[in-house]
């Protein structure tokens, strides 16, 4: 049963949490992903936890995919301007990616890079709100059409 039909009917969602590496390898990511694979309903996949470098969470989910589980991608609107926030949600969609956590984000102060200019072009309701008017009205805060919309 998927996440999403899980919620839907009301049942109890078990959700473990996934850290993607300081590197360019998916193997710990899907070490952690089979471990879990009979535990629970899907994995959530940081996004820079704690304002830190790691595999982006697009890339992890992918791995999380790949071990026979659900990703829940986290986005945070710390590192990215709107421009990139929906177009990484567009991109992760069409590689099968089909749920987001959606966050503001630590500020890079508190991590591993204090120096960082930070983003926040847009908070965590603000871009929750640009996402669901891609599903659901097929249009970027542009107002330009989304053809196909992300589910």
């Amino acid at each position: 049963m998927s996440l999403r039909e899980r919620l839907a009917s009301g049942g109890f969602a078990v959700t473990a949490e996934i850290s993607p590496p300081r590197g360019a390898g998916t193997e710990p990511v899907a070490k952690a992903a089979a471990a879990l694979r009979d535990w629970v309903d899907a994995v959530n996949v940081t996004d820079n936890q704690g304002s830190n470098a790691r595999m982006a969470s697009w890339a992890a989910s992918l791995a999380v995919l790949a071990a026979g589980l659900e990703p829940v991608m986290q986005m945070t609107c710390r590192d990215r301007n709107r421009i990139a926030l929906q177009s990484d949600l567009l991109g992760a969609c069409s590689l099968g990616i089909r749920n987001v956590l959606v966050m503001t984000g630590d500020h890079p102060k508190s991590g591993d890079h204090p120096e960082a200019k930070p983003v926040f072009d847009l908070d965590s309701i603000q871009l929750l709100s640009a996402f669901r008017a891609m599903r659901d009205e097929r249009t970027l805060m542009s107002g330009r059409p989304v053809d196909p919309a992300p589910d």
